[in-house]
């Protein structure tokens, strides 16, 4: 019964995943293209295959530990107006699409309880895969759970993550290239040393429920 639960658990996972990390990744390439530049629609990225958009390790981290990314879409910010300014836009722009998208399962999510007949949300949660309604409630709660997650993460401000870009274009060019430029190589071994040690997930986790309680009580309150 645990096994199949977790066999259900992974399958539910792959279209969210599929889906969030696509538009997560189009959101970077479309905000870059409105600030002028079309490196991404020239690379292919403008397109929502999710396979031009994913990243196979990170795609497998995401799903078995909890944490993950997508392929980068590539873009170039020497055809920004401001540069720094649109390297900021861009880079939020990821982030902020997944908690859109999770705030619209929210929504869905809020709706169906009361669609299905649930006396409350816990019910909801608790209940197994045994009805349609208790599969269709799973999965709005899959999407707001890794689209949360994913934004969490990815603003963490460690390469490559957009964090670190929202960071960095913050702060004066001399720092930036006489003391972040030459370590950013490194991030991906910081990323794997905090995960290895379980400080990531002590990090993620208390933002990932804060940001969970805020679009619950925000959400809620509009549909229901």
């Amino acid at each position: 019964m645990i096994f199949t639960d977790y066999f259900i658990r992974i399958l539910f996972s792959i279209p969210v995943l599929f889906v969030s990390l696509t538009v997560h990744e189009l959101a970077h390439g479309y905000m870059s293209y409105l600030l002028g530049d079309p490196t991404a629609k020239l690379a292919g990225r403008f397109t929502i295959n999710p396979i031009k958009h994913l990243d196979p390790i990170g795609a497998i981290l995401l799903l078995f530990v909890g944490f993950g990314w997508a392929k980068p879409v590539p873009i170039d910010p020497s055809f920004y107006k401001n540069k720094k300014a649109g390297l900021v836009m861009t880079s939020l722009a990821g982030p902020f699409s997944n908690i859109l998208l999770a705030a619209i399962f929210t929504a869905f999510f809020a709706l169906s309880v009361s669609f299905f007949g649930w006396q409350s949300f816990e019910s909801a949660v608790l209940n197994d895969f045994s009805s349609l309604g208790s599969i269709v409630v799973r999965l709005f709660i899959f999407f707001v759970m890794i689209n949360v997650t994913l934004a969490v993460f990815n603003l963490l401000p460690i390469p490559p993550l957009d964090g670190s870009k929202v960071l960095f274009s913050a702060l004066p060019d001399r720092i930036y290239y006489n003391y972040i430029l030459p370590y950013e190589r490194y991030g991906m071994f910081i990323l794997l040393a905090l995960s290895v040690t379980g400080i990531l997930i002590a990090i993620i986790g208390p933002l990932q429920s804060a940001v969970l309680r805020l679009l619950f009580n925000v959400t809620l309150r509009v549909t229901i």
